[in-house]
């Protein structure tokens, strides 16, 4: 199903009716860092089930709604479980709720996933902010017909993540004594694991973490001028070489263990955040 502005707008003016507050941030919360929304001040509950063309999130572990209200003092729209490719959705079905977003207000993106380290230097439970990103999905959503009133044809991708915010984030780390890693988000399409050789390939690609999701998030909110933050967390590592079994549970469990670092570094990066660093800057 390829995305229209009616049906953007369509979903824009029903969570209208719902809330009181023009969120300014969009927050996209990956497996098992949903809880994040729980601490949402005044919180407006919407499920995905009710909300005009939204899909329904089918991941365990992802509560499917959307909570909005305050947070550290800026008004946000969080999503508690996102869609993936993996799914069956389409490319534009999945990042449906980021054009949404935009259309109520929100000039900036926090979008976190977990992910797999490929890097050496990192290990279970770190915390990384995204520098840039490989598309190996085989999808892209802006593929179709180019929404004009939201973005150019060919935007440019060359610096997805907002250099401002990445900066940001890691001075916030660095002020709450964490460590943090840096670094490239792969996103491939999923459901499966990857083998040993294809890790192997995307770290030689110029890889260090790999993921199901993220990217095509991120692209729509660049082709809307949106300033983006890209966190992950690494949940396992996927060393091609010497690759061991894993199981949704078991990145489940280790995503808990990080969630206290993760919760308490994205309030700080909210908190202490300049209001200049939220707004948009579109482009000429």
């Amino acid at each position: 199903m390829m995305t229209s502005v009616n049906m953007i707008q369509e979903s824009a003016e029903w969570i209208k009716q719902k809330i009181t507050v023009e969120p300014m941030v969009g927050l996209i919360l990956g497996s098992g860092l949903g809880d994040l929304a729980d601490e949402i001040d005044q919180p407006v509950h919407l499920s995905y089930e009710d909300i005009p063309h939204f899909p329904t999130s089918t991941v365990a572990g992802h509560k499917g709604q959307l909570v909005i209200g305050s947070l550290e003092g800026k008004p946000v729209m969080a999503m508690q479980g996102r869609f993936h490719y993996y799914e069956g959705y389409s490319m534009q079905e999945i990042t449906f709720p980021v054009r949404v977003m935009k259309e109520l207000g929100c000039e900036s993106l926090i979008v976190t996933n977990a992910c797999g380290g490929m890097n050496d230097d990192f290990q279970p439970g770190d915390l990384m902010i995204i520098d840039d990103h490989i598309n190996f999905t085989g999808g892209n959503p802006l593929i179709g017909k180019n929404l004009d009133g939201y973005g150019p044809r060919f935007p440019d991708m060359s610096n997805t993540y907002t250099p401002a915010l990445r900066e940001h984030a890691f001075e916030s780390a660095e002020k709450l004594g964490q460590e943090i890693q840096r670094g490239v988000y792969a996103a491939v399409s999923g459901p499966t694991y990857m083998s040993g050789a294809e890790l192997v390939m995307l770290r030689k690609l110029g890889g260090d973490v790999v993921g199901m999701s993220t990217v095509p998030e991120a692209m729509v909110a660049r082709h809307m001028s949106m300033n983006i933050l890209g966190i992950s967390c690494i949940t396992d590592m996927a060393i091609g070489e010497t690759i061991e079994g894993i199981t949704h549970e078991e990145v489940m469990e280790v995503a808990a263990q990080a969630k206290p670092r993760f919760k308490t570094l994205v309030r700080h990066v909210l908190k202490t955040g300049k209001s200049e660093l939220w707004h948009s800057k579109e482009e000429e």
